[in-house]
């Protein structure tokens, strides 16, 4: 395949999004394996949902006033004339699922995890795509904050599974449908004071969700917000105690948190429970993953009115954080001459891969010298040699790279002291 475009320039990847490489690709093979292993632990199932969805699944879900839904979708149009959007996160298509096919009717728990690609059009920088990678967790009808802290602790027992350290995690309520509105016509009232002092886009959100002011990265809006009313003070008696037993349940863990009572989530959904872990190795915070309660969001689908909370988590940054290495591969590299000794050595790579053996064979018509050679260079553990003689024979030389030494044999017995 050329690798030119058709106005001569050379082909490569589109703008924020990137390949995940042979050397990278066993790393993130890892982590998904981890996160499985312990989602599992907890009694979660996997689910995986279409990567394009109508569009107004994510008006409806995320929110109109969201940067998500307003800035960053990909929206296109089908053939069919209908409006399609490709997923930019997956609480929505897991709500409209579980509509879909009355998950809820089963009996069974509704705890969900799923691994797969967002895409999102935001200006690419280090560690965000626009094409990325998010492992998400929810569990569906269970309100008691119990579970909140289960979720949080559940997380914690990730990161440290993969070895993060220097993380800190923040919890915070932002009310409910009952009291927050008080709350955003405060914060709407002290914004109209300082507008003057507010980036233009803190200025519409002053407008559309005030809460959002918060989010903002611009530091004269961070020091203005920081003199914000706050939350705390207007929950209503059943936000301010299931907040207050969140609380109680993460010391019951044991997970060390903060509550930060300027923290939001960046989407319209949430309620009551907010969390996120950060990273303060690097001697600023960034988020490695964020979450929330949100009891509304399944009614607002039209389907029952059933509460969810969950998480998400960027791979890409977690894989940048982490100090994993591939783990080197045993393999067997067979080496042939000619072409009766070419049948057998593809006949023995298939007996070798069917008893468990990773086997390589390549077909580039090299001498034996330039083969082994070439398993030196590629890290083969044995050397299968197949000539003529040995094809004759019925019996083979496999040489044992890194001890240097040789035995020969049947190939049933080759595989016998390659597997021990």
């Amino acid at each position: 395949m050329s690798g030119e475009g058709p106005s001569g320039r050379a082909l490569t990847a589109v703008k924020g999004t990137h390949d995940i490489l042979p050397g990278e690709v066993e790393v993130w093979q890892k982590v998904e394996a981890e996160t499985k292993r312990l989602f599992e632990l907890y009694g979660y199932k996997e689910m995986r949902a279409p990567i394009i969805e109508p569009t107004e699944l994510f008006h409806k879900g995320t929110g109109e006033t969201t940067d998500i839904v307003t800035k960053e979708m990909y929206t296109f149009e089908d053939k069919g004339g209908r409006s399609i959007t490709l997923r930019p996160e997956y609480t929505p298509s897991v709500a409209r699922a579980i509509v879909e096919h009355r998950l809820d009717l089963l009996g069974t728990p509704m705890r969900y995890y799923y691994i797969g690609p967002m895409f999102r059009y935001d200006k690419p920088q280090k560690g965000r795509y626009r094409q990325f990678h998010q492992v998400d967790v929810e569990v569906f009808g269970e309100k008691d904050p119990a579970l909140d802290a289960e979720i949080v602790e559940m997380a914690d027992a990730l990161l440290k599974a993969l070895g993060i350290a220097e993380t800190e995690t923040l919890v915070n309520s932002v009310g409910c449908r009952a009291c927050r509105p008080a709350f955003s016509a405060a914060l709407r009232e002290r914004a109209l004071a300082v507008q003057d002092k507010l980036c233009i886009d803190c200025r519409r959100k002053m407008e559309t969700n005030p809460l959002r002011i918060f989010d903002c990265k611009v530091e004269s809006c961070r020091e203005q917000a920081r003199a914000f009313p706050k939350i705390t003070g207007f929950l209503c008696p059943e936000c301010r105690e299931h907040f207050a037993a969140f609380r109680a349940h993460l010391d019951r863990y044991g997970v060390a948190y903060r509550h930060d009572e300027n923290l939001v989530r960046g989407l319209d959904y949430y309620t009551k429970t907010t969390f996120e872990v950060v990273d303060n190795s690097a001697g600023q915070q960034n988020a490695i993953l964020g979450g929330g309660r949100y009891d509304d969001m399944m009614k607002d689908f039209g389907g029952p009115d059933i509460c969810g909370i969950g998480f998400a988590m960027g791979l890409e940054r977690l894989i940048a954080r982490l100090a994993l290495k591939p783990e080197a591969r045993r393999f067997l590299y067979v080496v042939h001459q000619g072409e009766a000794a070419k049948a057998r050595a593809i006949e023995l790579a298939r007996f070798f891969r069917r008893g468990g053996i990773e086997t390589v064979i390549e077909f580039g018509g090299r001498s034996f010298k330039n083969q082994f050679g070439r398993a030196g260079k590629l890290g083969a553990a044995w050397v299968l040699i197949v000539g003529e003689d040995e094809t004759a024979k019925g019996i083979f030389q496999l040489k044992d790279m890194a001890a240097g030494t040789q035995v020969g044999g049947a190939p049933e017995v080759l595989l016998s002291g390659v597997r021990s």
